[in-house]
């Protein structure tokens, strides 16, 4: 507070104020105070760039910029770059003109790549009354091709997996940025509050690239973060006590955590990994008596088992996975990520055909079931899934069987949340290299994606070291509202 001059009072010469004063300077100070009191108990309080951005840290459901179309999203993420003249961007010319020397000089990472044409392996066979030509690897995808909007013309910006994986997942290609479902979860929180906002349903044997960066909240609070759930054994990892305790022991011990807890969070009140932890906490003692409830598929029908594929080996986990993300929507989950099985599945460097025939096999059924048990269920409009890698793959052959990584080029397919049926979006070259017609970038793709959730690309942001940070950053990349892929 500033000391008054003479005129306001004689004794603020030495620096005394008078109980009068007093309260004329800080009547609008209180005031304030009242405001931002109030605002906070609504939710409505900007974040404080001073104070480390601490509001939004909990997970109840936020309205967003306008009405959305939709309310979560499933990505069904294919790991290693699927193959699009191989599945679902036939290129007659390419057969034609297959062991040809090809013009167009490509960008080489690889040894072993050559300048000869290579045709596809698969015949492509029209589906639906859409007419949408997809490879006979994905039969199941086919058989609700009126239900899907497939983009043809998608491209990003780098040939190697990690940064492709962060510029689709991120929005750049360097690491420590917070993922699509972490910005998701910031912004609307969840409707179930005994379950994540965002969770990971990652292969049970193993990771992909990227690992855990690819579900990472990067500098927005922790909470923000996706949470692993396994599709063998104990769903939640650590939910429960490795040894059996006596009555009322667990709570004891919760209940003097949380008083160390809050003693430290005195101490520093501007520690959000502290407060996120706290919330985790939280949240983890109220899933020991939802979250097995949500995700026992004991209680599923054995048909509805047996439409997701989950009674033969090959489809039986990527099976339990769509059929676990479907119930954790159906919970009121924001935004599940499900990984493709383990490791780099699509990345296509030799055998391709081999190594194609045995990952859609795999996939393909389970995320067909997937898209129609939400229909049936009434949840598809309200619900976004994408089925999509993080680049394509080259015209030309590799290893003399193989495809190396294409950035300028790639397709992906979205069902539901208000996104159009049985349309075909884009088109590539005459070989599939390079997206020509339509084109729609990662950003472009992400701030569509935002659009239908009711946020606004340009208006969701966080402070973060000295500026706004947003997800597609569009003052750099551009990006817009793709309103060509919407009903």
């Amino acid at each position: 507070m500033r000391r008054f001059s003479t005129i306001d009072h004689p004794r603020a010469q030495c620096g005394a104020t008078s109980r009068r004063a007093f309260l004329r300077e800080s009547a609008m100070g209180i005031g304030a105070v009242a405001l931002a009191h109030l605002l906070a108990g609504e939710g409505m309080l900007s974040a404080d760039p001073a104070a480390g951005s601490k509001t939004r840290l909990d997970l109840r459901p936020r309205p967003g910029h306008f009405t959305p179309q939709a309310q979560s999203v499933i990505l069904l993420f294919q790991n290693g770059g699927p193959s699009q003249m191989d599945l679902f961007d036939p290129k007659p010319e390419l057969t034609s003109r297959n062991g040809q020397v090809y013009a167009e000089k490509v960008e080489v990472l690889q040894p072993g790549n050559s300048d000869q044409l290579m045709a596809s392996p698969f015949p492509f066979k029209k589906h639906g009354q859409c007419g949408m030509e997809l490879s006979d690897r994905l039969p199941h995808l086919g058989s609700i091709a009126d239900e899907l909007c497939l983009v043809r013309s998608m491209y990003t910006e780098n040939n190697n997996h990690p940064q492709a994986l962060r510029h689709f997942l991120t929005g750049k290609t360097f690491p420590g940025r917070p993922t699509l479902g972490a910005w998701v979860s910031y912004a609307l929180g969840t409707e179930n509050q005994n379950l994540p906002a965002f969770v990971a349903l990652r292969d049970p044997k193993g990771y992909n690239s990227g690992s855990s960066l690819n579900w990472d909240s990067g500098w927005l609070p922790a909470v923000y973060r996706g949470t692993e759930f396994q599709s063998q054994g104990s769903p939640v990892l650590n939910l429960h006590s490795a040894v059996e305790l006596p009555a009322g022991a667990q709570q004891a011990d919760l209940d003097l955590l949380a008083r160390f807890n809050e003693k430290h969070h005195r101490r520093f009140p501007n520690e959000g990994d502290l407060e996120a932890r706290i919330r985790h906490y939280e949240l983890a003692a109220r899933m020991q008596l939802s979250a097995e409830r949500a995700l026992d598929l004991a209680s599923e029908t054995e048909a509805t088992q047996t439409l997701y594929g989950m009674d033969k080996p090959p489809t039986a986990d990527y099976g339990k996975r769509c059929l676990m993300a479907r119930r954790l929507v159906e919970s009121g989950v924001r935004f599940v990520h499900i990984e493709a099985p383990v490791r780099t599945p699509w990345d296509s460097h030799s055998n391709l055909k081999q190594g194609i025939e045995e990952i859609a096999l795999k996939v393909d059924q389970p995320a067909a079931a997937l898209i129609s048990d939400l229909k049936q269920r009434g949840l598809l409009e309200s619900t976004i899934v994408v089925w999509t890698g993080e680049f394509g793959r080259l015209p030309v052959s590799q290893n003399g069987n193989g495809r190396d990584h294409n950035r300028n080029a790639f397709g992906l397919f979205v069902a539901g949340g208000g996104f159009k049926k049985g349309y075909i979006h884009g088109a590539t070259d005459e070989f599939g290299y390079r997206a020509v017609e339509g084109r729609v970038g990662c950003p472009d793709f992400q701030a569509t994606l935002l659009n239908q959730l009711g946020l606004d690309h340009e208006q969701l942001k966080y402070f973060h070291n000295g500026r706004e940070e947003t997800l597609t950053d569009p003052a750099v990349s551009r990006a817009r509202v793709a309103d060509e892929l919407l009903a």
